[in-house]
């Protein structure tokens, strides 16, 4: 059971329970208060015998009203949420969603331990938990940083670049990138000095699309890509000693992982479905072990 299935009972729920409390469980609490004010009044000889202008009596009656009014612990914990749950729900289905950086697969953009924030509405709006998009809003594109339900365990997130589109052919051999029949250009960048291996990498700048962004590969090191299982439209790609060529098909995307020698991606398993997709990763918000890092990041 995910997160998002667990938020959505907790939402239904809460709001049956506010339902309850709005129509039924908040009149005979006031009827209750009433009676228990106007008996209050009797004994306390206010009306014809007595001003209740009293300040005392007046705050006695008040604190007595508030008593008789306030919800009980089970109602506190279920219809007092609601609102709160709701606003979660809506801003986490609809609006942008955190996610932990698990791996290594996206250095240099991205380091274990990133706290990122996802848009979730870019690629369009999709109801949550059953995922179907209900209004167009745009596509991705290549370059994009985005975060997909794996294909072969949609209860697991991956985090991938987006390399090729619908109908892109897209080669990867000897380390080196084609889209389309334009080989993606590699400028050297000097090292990415990874502080939690006290390692230094090759690192490149690559431009996919729009987008500028650093790569870590090895050139020197012989490509070793082959499929892990006999995936979806698996007949689309061919594999040789130098590496992969994949058609995308349509409705699907090819995704590759920014840390080329360490990255389980589309090389290895395959499409990812337009159906799968979460959105698109565009900010860090934190990251406790570095603060510099917090920002936005291509």
């Amino acid at each position: 059971m995910n997160f998002a299935l667990i938020l959505f009972l907790l939402l239904v729920v809460t709001f049956v329970a506010w339902l309850a409390d709005r129509f039924v469980f908040r009149w005979r609490r006031k009827r209750q208060a009433d009676a228990a004010v106007a008996e209050f009044d009797r004994t306390a000889g206010v009306g014809l015998h007595r001003s209740a202008g009293s300040t005392a009596v007046a705050a006695e009656r008040e604190a007595l009203r508030a008593r008789r009014m306030r919800q009980p612990l089970w109602l506190e914990y279920t219809a007092g949420l609601f609102p709160v749950i709701l606003v979660v729900f809506v801003l986490r289905s609809f609006v942008a969603e955190p996610f932990k950086i698990p791996s290594e697969s996206m250095l240099p953009t991205l380091v274990v331990g990133d706290l990122i924030l996802v848009n979730k509405f870019v690629y369009g709006l999709r109801l949550p938990v059953i995922h179907t998009k209900v209004v167009e809003v745009g596509e991705p594109q290549r370059g994009d940083v985005m975060v997909f339900r794996f294909p072969q365990d949609p209860s697991v997130d991956y985090i991938k670049r987006v390399i090729g589109l619908p109908g892109d052919t897209v080669s990867y051999q000897n380390k080196r990138l084609t889209i389309n029949g334009q080989q993606v250009p590699l400028e050297p960048a000097g090292e990415f000095e990874d502080a939690r291996k006290l390692s230094l990498y090759p690192q490149y700048s690559e431009r996919i699309g729009d987008v500028t962004h650093k790569v870590l590969t090895d050139l020197e090191k012989p490509s070793d890509i082959q499929p892990v299982f006999r995936f979806p439209n698996f007949e689309n790609c061919r594999y040789s000693a130098g590496g992969v060529t994949c058609t995308v098909p349509p409705g699907h995307y090819f995704m590759m992982g920014d840390n080329r020698e360490n990255s389980l991606d589309s090389r290895f398993w395959g499409f990812v479905p337009e159906a799968n997709i979460v959105g698109k990763a565009f900010f860090i918000w934190m990251n406790f072990t570095d603060l510099g890092r917090i920002g936005r990041f291509q």
